[in-house]
């Protein structure tokens, strides 16, 4: 199976290149910047062209790795050509094969989703950790066992799920890595409010973070768990409560201290955290608790 791809980011480079180095054949890129696909095509071995037709004629199977908001409008645009038997895969997180590639099905094709769980952060180096991540597959059509066992021979593990799951699946995605981000940032600001710079802040911050996330990883959350919260420490919850600028510091600190409640309780079950739960309640509850 000839695999092409339609974009030359972050995504489709990183996915020729791990494609192309497992030994898969990738027939090349078509870009709107002819010199992307030109690069994209250097750096995995494989062909540029110059017209999506010559393209989609020559593959197998057409990864369109665009921005999301253009998969629908690239699919169109490609679907006036003969795409009999022809597999159009997406790599996006939060849409689903059926939602962006209508109809494709009274072309005698077929349309997946194929998203890696990974922030593809880099052309030259993301397809380097590929192998040890997770792949999620989504559609409607027969190869999709065909792609699980394709994929996991290149080392990652896969995950067939519903189109009707996808939004809350993306959902947990980010989460765990772009919201993290901006908890890491918030950290690194109120850090620096005490007279770190934001270097400092950043070393400071990264043992602590590094060594909860491998324990994290290895143990899960509910072993991983330290601080006030799993102490049932209410006076210092209480504390950092008041010392937030803003309603919208403190919310998020309240929120997500209520999650950690829960994980404490399993934690550790003889424990009782009724008093700490009322703290973190919002105000007007609390308000209503006291009448």
């Amino acid at each position: 199976m000839k695999i092409g791809f339609i974009g030359a980011g972050k995504v489709g480079v990183s996915l020729g290149k791990f494609f192309s180095e497992g030994g898969w054949q990738v027939s090349g890129y078509y870009s709107r910047s002819i010199s992307s696909a030109e690069e994209a095509a250097a750096f995995t071995g494989t062909k540029a062209y110059r017209a999506k037709a010559h393209l989609v004629r020559e593959s197998d199977a057409v990864f369109l790795t665009v921005p999301d908001g253009s998969i629908s409008e690239v699919y169109e645009e490609i679907q006036s050509e003969n795409i009999d038997g022809k597999q159009i895969c997406h790599c996006s997180g939060s849409l689903t094969a059926e939602e962006v590639f209508s109809g494709i099905r009274g072309k005698g094709a077929y349309g997946y989703s194929i998203h890696p769980l990974f922030p593809v952060s880099s052309k030259e180096n993301s397809w380097k950790e590929l192998s040890g991540a997770y792949f999620c597959l989504e559609g409607d059509g027969p190869h999709l066992p065909e792609w699980k066992k394709r994929l996991e021979s290149l080392g990652p593990r896969v995950q067939m799920i519903s189109g009707k799951d996808k939004v809350r699946y993306h959902a947990a995605c980010v989460i765990s890595s772009n919201l993290v981000c901006g908890l890491i940032r918030e950290s690194m600001e109120i850090l620096e409010s005490c007279g770190f710079s934001e270097n400092a802040a950043r070393e400071a911050l990264g043992p602590m973070v590094r060594s909860n996330t491998e324990h994290l990883i290895r143990e899960g959350p509910v072993s991983a768990l330290t601080g006030p919260v799993e102490r049932c420490d209410t006076g210092t919850v209480e504390k950092h409560l008041r010392c937030f600028k803003s309603p919208e510091e403190r919310e998020m600190y309240r929120v997500l201290s209520e999650k950690l409640t829960e994980i404490a309780a399993e934690k550790h079950p003889e424990t009782d955290y009724t008093e700490l739960k009322r703290v973190l309640l919002p105000e007007e509850r609390k308000e209503m608790t006291r009448e």
